[in-house]
């Protein structure tokens, strides 16, 4: 029915303008790079939303159990985030080492 596409379809025009060349290792290596970037990105900001909210429900303690849930959601966040940026990190490195494209 509809064509099956990559995960990551948005990332596929940037992936050819980072790839020097157009090589498939150095486009691979390029792609993980950039998707750990993003990652790293999403964990900083996520915690600092954590603590954005933590320093909310100090000061605001008649919504603080608001605070404290949305506190706590960010911090998950930042975790699968922080954990994304660990599994494409070694990603990038299977490719360099391997020449894989993903």
């Amino acid at each position: 029915m509809y064509p099956q596409r990559h995960p990551h379809h948005l990332c596929q025009g940037w992936r050819r303008m980072t790839s020097p060349g157009g090589g498939a290792e150095a486009g691979g290596e390029q792609h993980h790079k950039h998707m750990e970037q993003l990652a790293q990105l999403g964990a900083v900001a996520a915690g600092a939303y954590a603590l954005h909210e933590k320093h909310k429900a100090k000061k605001d303690p008649e919504n603080a159990r608001s605070h404290r849930i949305k506190e706590e959601i960010a911090a998950t966040v930042a975790v699968g985030s922080a954990g994304f940026a660990f599994h494409e990190h070694h990603k990038k490195k299977d490719a360099k080492k391997h020449g894989h494209h993903h």
